[in-house]
């Protein structure tokens, strides 16, 4: 387990109850953004998102702040959403409509949100890097992607499986960090990669052993932390504008439809009565094992099947 380390001078948010932000004595210009769930593998529920804007709200009105570092407590970064909850019941909820037919646009709002919550991460004027240990995976990986930078560890893993069914990344930042070629792989097989393998590709800007990660993450941070804040602000003004001329915002906007797409067609809805009946760690097994995800026809037979119709 990757201890955190405890802040001698605090400066916290009041209220939050997923996460923390701090600076430390001997680091003012540094703020560290602690998502903190460590129980649940710091998941995302649905207070986390627009707890991690307000935090990097606070640090964009914090003057003595330069740099924003983000990880997460315990055993890894983050496990993506808390979907434990809402897979194995019938819970209604904007992401996962039982009623019949189902509204996109009420799913979009939402996930549309939580999108523009962690991009916070992106358009805050200060650099912001994610400090991965353990894993960063789906829902989590979204969060680490809309930072600026990343540092790794070697044995940190991450990935968003539920490309293999039930899932879309809303925020679409693996080909604006990784190439049209390495995202389709990555979003074709819902593999995850390992730190080694991401600063090889180019998705890390470091990878180091573990037990150096926080040494590395403050180096890189008190390097950055020395330019003035306005020209942090411009650089990264001028690198965003690049990726908002790709097209950034459209294909998010695309993404984020889809993802709900994904949840509810015949394949999501499979993958969600599966959850229901036998568990969600047997349709994690199962989507992750590789063997094909039931399709169109078969789907909605085994549908049926699931829930006792003729």
């Amino acid at each position: 387990m990757l201890t955190v380390h405890t802040y001698i001078r605090e400066v916290t948010m009041p209220n939050f109850s997923t996460l923390s932000i701090a600076v430390r004595e001997d680091a003012p210009n540094i703020a560290r953004l602690v998502l903190d769930r460590p129980g649940r593998f710091n998941a995302i529920d649905d207070v986390m998102p627009e707890e991690i804007r307000a935090a990097v709200e606070w640090a964009e009105k914090n003057d003595d702040v330069h740099v924003v570092v983000i990880e997460g407590a315990g055993k890894g970064f983050c496990g993506g959403y808390d979907l434990v909850a809402y897979a194995e019941s019938e819970i209604e909820h904007p992401c996962q409509q039982e009623s019949e037919p189902w509204d996109p646009m009420v799913d979009y709002a939402f996930m549309k949100k939580n999108t523009e919550n962690f991009m916070s991460l992106w358009k805050c004027s200060k650099p912001t890097i994610a400090k991965i240990h353990g894993a960063a995976v789906a829902g989590g990986s979204d969060i680490a992607l809309c930072c600026d930078l990343i540092v790794m560890a070697e044995d940190a893993r991450i990935g968003y499986m539920p490309t293999r069914v039930w899932g879309c990344p809303t925020t679409a930042m693996w080909t604006f960090k990784l190439g049209p070629a390495r995202a389709k792989e990555m979003m074709f097989t819902g593999n995850m990669i390992d730190g080694r393998k991401a600063a090889e590709w180019g998705l890390a800007n470091v990878c180091v052993p573990v037990e150096r990660l926080e040494a590395e993450t403050r180096k890189l941070a008190d390097r950055i932390a020395g330019v003035p804040k306005s020209h942090l602000a411009m650089h990264k003004m001028v690198v965003n504008q690049v990726m908002l001329t790709m097209g950034l915002e459209q294909t998010q906007s695309l993404a984020t439809l889809f993802d709900g797409i994904t949840r509810h067609n015949p394949e999501g809805l499979w993958f969600r009565r599966y959850a229901q009946k036998h568990g969600f760690k047997a349709a994690i097994e199962w989507r992750d094992s590789g063997r094909p995800i039931p399709e169109r026809d078969e789907a909605r037979r085994l549908i049926h099947e699931m829930k006792g119709r003729d």
